[in-house]
């Protein structure tokens, strides 16, 4: 009943955005995605969950998903959410598909292992049925985690890994560089990055922006008004010190679905 397609024909607008092979590089090809409101907005506010996609471009993303080896997201998202984080695309496995063919890899940037999940969450139940793969949960090499609930992930296919954490500037979090070089280790060729804010936010820092490979992101006809959790990169500036744009993409093109549009292109400066 929730299973999804996507017409054929709108594929050759994406296909210049997708995932290529990177054997010489160390970092696995990176897309940035997300669906924003008129005014920047992922959210109404943290930790409330906020619908933005139309039924065509939520469509789209689950072909993306088809088309990465994983998808990533932060805690905050994880916890607000519960998400699948499964490609519902039909032919994809668990969808009429073989195996678990098509179906990215879940991650989750949990610094401080304070995701509290258990049997009934919805990503798991779906690595269960076969519909989805379980997660890996990135955390911070000084933190300990549960065996219980270590034992519950690795049930189910997924895993815990280690990183440093940095703490600068009154961020918390993982470098964008070990992070990635870590997940082509684990064999990962490419990451498609969803949310939420605060992780969309740090990757377009400037000294991570060079790190994406490619930028799509939904733009829905609705304005989430003030106080909402806003995408906005870092303000730059120049040797003089007056204030520059953060960043502007490239090779950018545009595409209607349904009431939405889509916006791609890669990042420049």
């Amino acid at each position: 009943m929730d299973t999804l397609t996507f017409p054929p024909k709108e594929t050759p607008f994406l296909t210049p955005y997708l995932p290529t092979p990177k054997q010489d590089d160390e970092n696995p090809f990176t897309t940035l995605t997300f669906a924003t409101s008129l005014d920047s907005s992922l959210s109404l506010s943290p930790g409330t969950r906020t619908v933005l996609s139309g039924p065509q471009s939520k469509a789209m993303t689950h072909y993306l998903r088809s088309r990465h080896a994983a998808i990533l997201i932060g805690v905050g998202t994880a916890v607000a959410d519960d998400p699948g984080l499964n490609c519902r695309i039909q032919g994809v496995g668990g969808y009429g598909g073989e195996g678990l063919q098509g179906q990215p890899r879940p991650i989750v940037l949990d610094p401080s292992a304070r995701w509290e999940f258990d049997e009934g969450s919805k990503i798991l139940v779906l690595a269960r049925e076969g519909r989805g793969r379980a997660p890996f949960i990135v955390t911070g090499s000084n933190v300990s985690v549960l065996e219980e609930k270590r034992g519950l992930l690795e049930r189910c296919g997924g895993k815990f890994i280690t990183l440093d954490v940095d703490v600068e500037e009154g961020r918390r979090g993982f470098d964008w560089g070990d992070l990635l070089r870590c997940l082509k280790r684990e064999g990962l060729e490419s990451v498609m990055i969803e949310g939420g804010g605060s992780v969309i936010n740090s990757l377009l820092e400037p000294g991570f922006q060079h790190l994406v490979d490619s930028v799509i992101v939904t733009i829905a006809p609705t304005w989430l008004g003030q106080g909402g959790v806003a995408v906005s990169p870092k303000r730059r500036f120049d040797e003089s010190g007056s204030a520059i744009a953060a960043s502007r993409l490239r090779d950018v093109k545009w595409h209607p679905f349904g009431e939405d549009v889509v916006l791609c292109g890669r990042m420049g400066q």
